[in-house]
């Protein structure tokens, strides 16, 4: 039940049709009588500059989730923002402060890499490739790479992009052994697709799955189904995986500190989910 006490958190992004968080936030809200709710909010690039600064005028707004394809651009656009934001050239959370600033942060990163370890992958001295440098691939490279793995694979599409992950990441952390510019999964213990594919039918692998190897862990951001196509090869290698949602269910509960409104376990999180696979 929304209320004119009830305190907003909006999820930005463009387009909405498959946000899954506003299906896990808000049953859990409810469950614990906590007055507030994650909102959907559909706007589109040339729009979010000016459509953020009004929304902050609320008076009745704690937050934002943002989503693509805002990540990036929100750093400009927050007063502040955390360490691992910085490095990873990206935020999907905003607070508002009591004195009115904006402070970004992000946890995409957070949550695939406690997803990993939870499963029992230790990513200490491993190799790393990951598929994407937008917001979300940049996020998981700075976590993977803060979590003590020894090489780093960057590659996107647009180069400049991959090859500028690759500078911040040097810059913190330079014992690490960072490359750009291939996709070819053969030599790396964990491998993750961080881009769209997979979100609509019809759309080609992020990679060559026949590279790779049986023994390697297979992680995925895509979260419009369970089991995608890349993953579906990767099973059919042999590999362990990790399916999208399982980033968001390990994610959230940093988030709901960030928020303040305490904390919860990623199983107390499924357990309300409304997310139907």
């Amino acid at each position: 039940m929304i209320s004119g006490k009830t305190t907003l958190i909006a999820h930005l992004g463009y387009p909405t049709h498959a946000f899954k968080a506003p299906l896990i936030y808000n049953p859990w809200f409810e469950k614990n009588d906590i007055d507030a709710v994650v909102v959907p909010m559909g706007v589109k690039g040339d729009d979010y500059p000016d459509f953020l600064k009004y929304l902050f005028k609320l008076t009745n707004i704690r937050g934002a989730l943002v989503t693509m394809p805002h990540k990036i651009t929100t750093i400009q656009l927050v007063d502040e923002v955390t360490p691992i934001a910085e490095i990873a050239g990206a935020a999907n959370a905003i607070l508002l402060r009591e004195d009115g600033s904006l402070v970004g942060d992000q946890f995409d990163g957070a949550g695939f890499v406690r997803g990993v370890t939870r499963k029992g992958f230790q990513l200490d001295g491993k190799r790393a490739l990951v598929v994407g440098s937008g917001g979300v691939g940049s996020a998981i490279a700075a976590s993977l790479a803060d979590a003590g793995v020894a090489a780093l694979g960057l590659f996107d599409a647009a180069t400049a992009t991959s090859d500028a992950l690759a500078g911040r990441i040097n810059q913190h952390y330079p014992q690490i052994d960072v490359s750009t510019g291939s996709k070819d999964a053969a030599g790396y213990d964990l491998v993750v697709n961080a881009t769209p594919l997979g979100m609509n039918d019809g759309d080609p692998l992020p990679m060559d799955a026949d590279r790779i190897a049986p023994t390697a862990f297979v992680g995925e951001v895509v979260m419009k189904q369970e089991i995608t196509p890349f993953l579906a090869a990767a099973k059919q290698r042999g590999c362990q995986i990790q399916v999208g949602t399982d980033m968001l269910f390990e994610q959230i509960p940093a988030y709901l500190e960030f928020f303040g409104f305490g904390t919860a376990t990623p199983d107390e999180l499924r357990g309300v989910s409304q997310i139907k696979n």
